[in-house]
């Protein structure tokens, strides 16, 4: 892997940035008379050579005069995702480079969804307000106009994307207001949410993914864990091997479940198992034999056990070893070309290490790459000191703060002249390791407390 196609600096990623950041913070004062209008016209000059060229330039000026329609606004988000894609796409074509990795160019195609016209245009409409009053501007009466429009979108199955996406944005708001009183604002992130919100808005944007399927054989790498104080994901990267031949590609398995915030570290995988029986592949360090399993054009895996089975002994460093160089990856969507949605499974060796557990770099022939060991999940072996003493690592490459960053899935760790593999997701599919058994006991007592006090109110 070529690690200085890492490090190299980016032509014209820092100028894309500035200006999603210079329009950004348009955003943050109000799109009604906008103080700022070095944002827009540079947000303008951005697209100028792109097919959104006209549509971006006159809601740029309608913007700045404080004459912009919904529409508008449309154009300006459009506009904003486009440059973001082009930055996603740099970092990507960067990471097949390091990787050399090929990447399928195909568009992905979507599925035919009902459209609900008038509740897009409800949705549309918050959306434009909110924009208008900027995130200074907020207030409880402004945010508490999207509960009708957030009710009605949940009740449609073809529009919880966007549902799920306002009703997470307004919870954000409420909580942040007034915003005249903010003393910090995360611009970057509301922008992705309002912008990403008004393209849902457009008809036809949120169609489902094309859904296909597969048989074959998958070799697991890693889990990724994401947890949040209400619910937890389990993300399963592997390679997939088809049976007709053609070539083995990257896909992914999730799973997402709500949770209470009692329930933290190895219970959580209690809350996952039954939902994902790849977890216990994982745990067990085996393969899955697939048949017809339901997948997207994006590499997503829409899981279902009854397509599934055990398979034989897979070592996922073996996999990361042999499978992983001749693995593809799968097109990705346009609107989810952003650069957080980069994470590409990778396979690293023969590196140094510099630096303290908390700020951690693994080191090629003068080259640093920065480790994310704050996203090492609490609910497996897996611990930044062991990755401080690694010979080998699989992870995920990220782009955060400007560069890139490896999040270790696994690593290789040789105690007494003897190799051997700790995994994140060892715990998976259980454990009769005493801090994962201590932590899984205190989650099924934390559960049966739970259900205890449900049962009891339901009674009353």
């Amino acid at each position: 892997m070529r690690t200085d196609l890492l490090t190299d600096p980016i032509a014209g990623l820092d100028e894309a940035l500035s200006t999603v950041d210079a329009f950004d913070h348009v955003l943050v004062a109000g799109l009604l008379r906008p103080q700022q209008v070095t944002g827009l016209t540079e947000l303008a000059d951005a697209v100028s050579g792109s097919p959104l060229a006209a549509r971006v330039a006159e809601a740029a000026e309608k913007t700045a005069a404080g004459a912009a329609g919904e529409e508008h606004f449309v154009s300006l988000a459009a506009a904003r995702i486009a440059v973001f894609g082009s930055v996603h796409d740099a970092l990507a074509a960067r990471v097949a480079g390091a990787t050399g990795r090929t990447s399928e160019e195909d568009a992905v195609p979507g599925a035919a969804g009902a459209e609900s016209p008038n509740l897009l245009a409800a949705a549309r409409s918050w959306l434009s307000d909110l924009a208008r009053a900027g995130w200074q501007g907020i207030d409880h009466d402004l945010i508490s106009a999207s509960a009708p429009v957030i009710s009605a979108l949940l009740a449609e199955p073809g529009l919880r994307r966007l549902a799920v996406l306002l009703d997470g944005f307004a919870a954000e708001l409420a909580a942040s207001c007034p915003g005249a009183a903010l003393d910090r604002v995360p611009v970057r992130r509301w922008g992705d949410l309002w912008s990403r919100g008004m393209l849902l808005t457009v008809p036809g944007v949120a169609a489902a993914p094309a859904v296909g399927t597969v048989t074959g054989r998958l070799l697991p790498l890693g889990v990724d864990l994401l947890e949040h104080a209400t619910a937890a994901q389990a993300q399963v990267h592997a390679v997939f091997e088809p049976d007709d031949g053609t070539a083995s590609r990257l896909v992914r398995a999730s799973v997402t479940v709500p949770k209470p915030d009692t329930i933290i570290g190895a219970g959580i995988w209690q809350l996952l198992r039954p939902h994902l029986s790849l977890l216990t592949a994982v745990s067990e360090g085996r393969s899955m034999d697939l048949v017809e399993m339901p997948v997207t054009a994006e590499g997503d895996l829409l899981w279902q056990d009854e397509h599934a089975r055990l398979g034989e002994l897979a070592d996922p460093f073996a996999t990361a070893r042999v499978a992983l160089p001749k693995a593809g990856t799968a097109p990705i969507a346009p609107l989810d070309r952003h650069p957080a949605r980069i994470a590409v499974p990778v396979f690293l060796e023969g590196y140094g290490t510099e630096g303290d557990e908390d700020a951690l770099a693994f080191t090629f022939a003068g080259n640093r790459l920065a480790v994310e060991t704050d996203r090492i999940p609490a609910a497996g072996p897996l611990t930044p000191k062991a990755v401080a003493i690694s010979s080998a690592c699989i992870g995920l490459i990220r782009w955060d703060e400007g560069g890139f960053r490896l999040q270790p899935l696994a690593v290789e760790t040789t105690v007494r002249k003897k190799t051997s593999g700790v995994h994140a997701g060892a715990w998976a599919g259980g454990t009769t390791d005493k801090a994962g058994v201590k932590a899984e006991k205190a989650a099924t007592d934390a559960a049966a407390v739970l259900r205890e006090r449900a049962g009891r109110l339901l009674r009353k």
